[in-house]
């Protein structure tokens, strides 16, 4: 059977899945329905909104099936009539029940942005760049009952700049999953691949991303406040205090330079960044974003307000809670 006439069933939610939805498309394979999760409120409006894969599938005229659970009976019947081949999960963000994953023929494979088994869960790109790895990829895993536990029949390996975002790392491993994705669909259509065991004692846990890490703690070193800028941006942008008003971190340079000065103090204000002392070493904030604005650099919001920042304030401050009674 060649890959283009494999019945495939995509399944996943966001962006990035939308993404490699949309390569398949556009190579001509065989999609035959998208599951993805129950549209939700967003914005500021609350209003409901198509996930991103929803959105695609309809451009493209393929049926959409949102169910809360992939284990009711009448789920799996839906399923089964579509007679996939092949089922295809991309950040799909709901575990697949045993009687899914024996469904098709060919089982279902899963595309994973992380070099397997490092990073399994569900933020592996926000954790890579937060940890310091030096490098990341896309991994095609043959799916079995675990979390991202099944043997390994691809990976694309990517390395990470001391530049990189998770914006930034977003777009390129989307471009190796899909090239992977491609490459092993097409290898699938001339008969079963070999796949590589994971190692599960080099396993690491890449746990959902929460606002309350979001917030800078300026006791820690400045390169591990800088990769965690990098890693949370644009997701959660990493945000400190400046008197009593929020202000979002976007961009900033870690620097070696030591200091004697109390973490959190603005030890300079130039005219493109503010540099600031942290446990160790100091960070030089080039871009921000204050509450209801846009964001903008140091440099442009100096020019409109000059002293918004001094030498010597401390950051970090939250406002006080007001008094009870």
């Amino acid at each position: 059977m060649s890959a283009s006439s494999l019945r495939i069933v995509f399944a996943g939610t966001p962006e990035f899945a939308a993404a490699h939805l949309q390569a398949l498309l556009e190579q001509g394979f065989n999609v035959v329905s998208a599951y993805s999760q129950p549209d939700r409120p967003s914005g500021r409006g609350k209003k409901l909104l198509p996930t991103p894969v929803k959105s695609v599938a309809q451009e493209h005229g393929i049926p959409v099936h949102q169910p809360l659970t992939l284990e009711a009976p009448e789920t799996l019947e839906t399923l089964r009539a579509l007679r996939p081949d092949l089922m295809v999960v991309v950040a799909y963000g709901l575990l697949l029940p045993p009687e899914v994953l024996a469904l098709p023929r060919l089982g279902c494979l899963n595309v994973h942005a992380s070099l397997l088994p490092r990073w399994r869960g569900a933020a592996p790109i926000e954790r890579a760049i937060e940890a310091g790895d030096a490098e990341t990829g896309a991994c095609i895993m043959q799916m079995d009952a675990g979390l991202d536990t099944g043997p390994v029949l691809s990976c694309l390996h990517t390395p990470i700049t001391p530049e990189d975002t998770s914006a930034s790392l977003t777009q390129r491993l989307i471009d190796l999953g899909t090239q992977s994705l491609r490459d092993t669909l097409c290898a699938l259509g001339q008969g079963p691949l070999p796949a590589a065991p994971q190692n599960g004692a080099h396993a690491l846990y890449a746990r959902k991303l929460h606002k309350r890490e979001a917030e800078i703690d300026w006791q820690e070193p400045a390169s591990r406040l800088d990769a965690r800028i990098r890693a949370f941006y644009p997701r959660m942008p990493a945000f400190t205090w400046h008197q009593g008003n929020r202000v979002r971190l976007l961009k900033a340079t870690p620097t070696a330079t030591p200091h004697n000065a109390i973490p959190g103090s603005i030890l300079k204000v130039s005219d493109h960044f503010i540099e600031i002392a942290c446990g160790e070493g100091t960070l030089q904030v080039s871009e921000v974003q204050l509450e209801g604005r846009n964001a903008m650099s140091v440099q442009s919001l100096l020019n409109g307000h000059p002293d918004y920042f001094q030498v010597g304030e401390q950051l970090s401050q939250p406002p006080a809670a007001p008094p009870h009674g």
